[in-house]
């Protein structure tokens, strides 16, 4: 057997990594227990017209929205300096 199980990552890592499903069990376990305080959290922040609360309800609820970023130059030159990195001649 080649043991990949006991990988943890690289040396430099010093054991890091993805933490084991156990673990993120457990605390997905203890977190649920506050599902009931936080939907009132966000319900109530909802309420009072934070945006914040109502933007992260919208985010989860129908997805981020893309963003898009336009690259276009406006019709303006844009001038971008040639780098020779060797001379062909």
């Amino acid at each position: 057997m080649d043991k990949r199980k006991n990988n943890k990552g690289v040396i430099g890592n010093k054991g890091g990594g993805r933490s084991s499903k156990a673990d993120e069990d457990k605390l997905i376990q203890k977190l649920s227990q506050l599902d009931d305080k936080a939907f009132k959290c966000l319900e109530d922040g909802i309420k009072e017209g934070n945006y914040a609360f109502w933007n992260k309800f919208m985010e989860f609820r129908y997805g981020k929205p893309k963003e898009r970023v336009d690259v276009t130059s406006g019709d303006e030159q844009i001038n971008i300096p040639i780098i020779k990195f060797f001379n062909a001649d």
